[in-house]
């Protein structure tokens, strides 16, 4: 933080560059087991959550991410009954996934217990009740073992982790190995979902065309898309997985004809329209995807700064 006048909220977007925001308010600072959390309200953007420094969201725009995170891969899917959800502790990503009428179960996994129940607390605008639906199965540990203790399949698996910063509690989820322990938790035709990083102009070489290209190495299907996020001051990647279904040929039509069906609530962002333009990356991202060469594993991670 930043002192004077009034109280700033400093965040490094990347080299020499940082984006301040005023404090409105602190709700909560302090350190769990696994990092540093904060609950601000910050000018512009509401309520956020911060790890590690890092802002997770914020109430101005959490949507924007959320429903580009969820939406693409469970529209793509015809009956996605069995979800997993890797973090995703402000329970904005449970929220999008219960949306879908064919969800019955969602198991959501997250390794840091006080930063879901500081959510609870503080973020009632992000979780808006998800985690008192009764088709929602809250479990704390780690993913990684979770996934290798639990042998039933899922139709659809959202990673929504953490930047995978060295020696922050998601570093080792980016791996080869570890996206082949999700593929082999896919019911056939499966899909998954891991948010990439940056992609904007300055930073989108540090972590998103390796995920992308890690993935290539796992699944016979992978599809990389972009949204900005107006409080990550970026455009934000995705990257889907797939073992059927390919989402990034669904026409707008077919898009609106499915969330009609198959969503419970409207929607801010997502729709047939804004499908095709997650999907049409900028000519430097799809050079950035040709040309990299990376598989990130767990003797060579990727970290970002």
């Amino acid at each position: 933080m930043l002192q004077g006048s009034s109280t700033w909220f400093s965040e490094v977007i990347g080299p020499g560059l940082l984006q301040l925001s005023s404090i409105k308010a602190v709700y909560y600072q302090g350190n769990t087991q696994y990092q540093h959390v904060e609950v601000l309200e910050m000018g512009g953007f509401g309520r956020c959550l911060v790890l590690d420094g890092k802002t997770q969201s914020a109430e101005a725009d959490e949507f924007v991410y959320h429903e580009s995170l969820v939406h693409p891969a469970l529209l793509s899917h015809p009956n996605p009954r069995r979800v997993f959800i890797a973090g995703g502790g402000e329970g904005a990503t449970l929220r999008e996934v219960l949306a879908h009428k064919s969800v019955q179960e969602v198991v959501m996994v997250d390794i840091d217990r006080e930063v879901v129940e500081l959510c609870q607390q503080y973020l009632p605008l992000h979780h808006q009740g998800a985690f008192d639906d009764p088709r929602a199965c809250l479990l704390f540990q780690d993913a990684k073992v979770y996934l290798e203790q639990n042998t039933e399949p899922f139709d659809a698996i959202v990673l929504d982790l953490p930047d995978p910063i060295q020696g922050g509690p998601a570093a080792m989820l980016y791996t080869q190995r570890f996206f082949q322990l999700v593929r082999q938790r896919l019911s056939p035709g499966g899909l998954m979902v891991v948010q990439s990083g940056s992609c904007g102009p300055i930073n989108y070489m540090d972590v998103f065309p390796a995920i992308h290209n890690t993935l290539e190495t796992v699944f016979p299907a992978v599809r990389s898309y972009a949204v900005t996020v107006a409080s990550f001051v970026s455009p934000w990647g995705f990257t889907v997985g797939s073992l059927g279904p390919d989402p990034a040929p669904l026409t707008p039509a077919e898009v609106d004809r499915r969330l009609a069906a198959r969503v419970t609530k409207p929607l801010r962002l997502y729709d047939g329209v804004t499908h095709q333009h997650l999907f049409a990356l900028p000519k430097y991202l799809r050079q950035a995807l040709d040309a990299e060469q990376r598989v990130i594993t767990e003797e060579t991670p990727v970290f970002v700064v």
